[in-house]
């Protein structure tokens, strides 16, 4: 997330009474809206990545990663880690829905899991890198394996950015702020993790397809 994302989400008007409230629900829609063109943009990028993604993989020299003994044959240590990246996104959103209510110690509970699941998502995500170079598939032996290191580091690193917001929520967490003045950050660290999961998911399903399921998308985008 953005440098003026992190203030949106900081500041707080201070007094008490209507006008406030209407201030601070005026700083929440535009800090929404902020993370929204930003997400916008992020999937234009990653848009672009997975077309370059495509066309590159009907050139010859292109070595299938779910091919037999390649380490996407089996997909069952990507789904682990969706799993864990899943609970982390329903973690963050129960905190979020918590807070609504005043309860606090859910709504920590809930925002320290989410941010725990991500770190172990990214745990998992470097195991699966240390797989691929101990099987011969490092990143610059084939197209197929700079594609995925490329987009799984892309991935991760807007997620380590998304637990430097979670890293200063937990701090304003522990200097007692009241859940009012946090529900910004908790809103906007639910909707980054949703829109990661989601994204995860796109990259799951790319990297994990069969090379005639490239070719099909190819054919269709003009690219053979």
């Amino acid at each position: 997330m953005s440098s003026s994302l992190l203030k949106m989400a900081d500041a707080y008007p201070e007094g008490g009474g209507q006008e406030a409230q209407r201030d601070q629900d005026e700083r929440s829609r535009a800090a929404i809206l902020g993370l929204r063109i930003f997400l916008a943009v992020v999937s234009s990028f990653f848009f672009l990545f997975l077309i370059a993604f495509i066309a590159r993989s009907q050139l010859g020299d292109w070595r299938p990663l779910t091919e037999p003994a390649a380490p996407l044959y089996r997909v069952e240590p990507l789904l682990l880690n969706t799993l864990v990246l899943m609970m982390g996104s329903l973690a963050l959103q129960w905190a979020r829905v918590v807070a609504r209510h005043g309860r606090r110690l859910e709504s920590f509970a809930g925002f320290l899991l989410g941010g725990f699941c991500a770190l172990g998502f990214i745990a998992g995500q470097l195991w699966l890198w240390r797989t691929f170079v101990v099987l011969g598939y490092g990143f610059s032996v084939n197209p197929a394996n700079s594609f995925f290191f490329l987009l799984t580091g892309l991935h991760g690193l807007h997620l380590l950015g998304g637990l430097v917001v979670w890293a200063r929520t937990l701090w304003r967490y522990g200097c007692g702020l009241p859940l009012a003045q946090l529900s910004r950050s908790l809103a906007l660290c639910a909707i980054y993790w949703h829109y990661l999961l989601a994204l995860w998911l796109v990259l799951f399903v790319v990297l994990s397809s069969s090379p005639q399921t490239y070719q099909v998308i190819a054919a269709f985008c003009g690219l053979r």
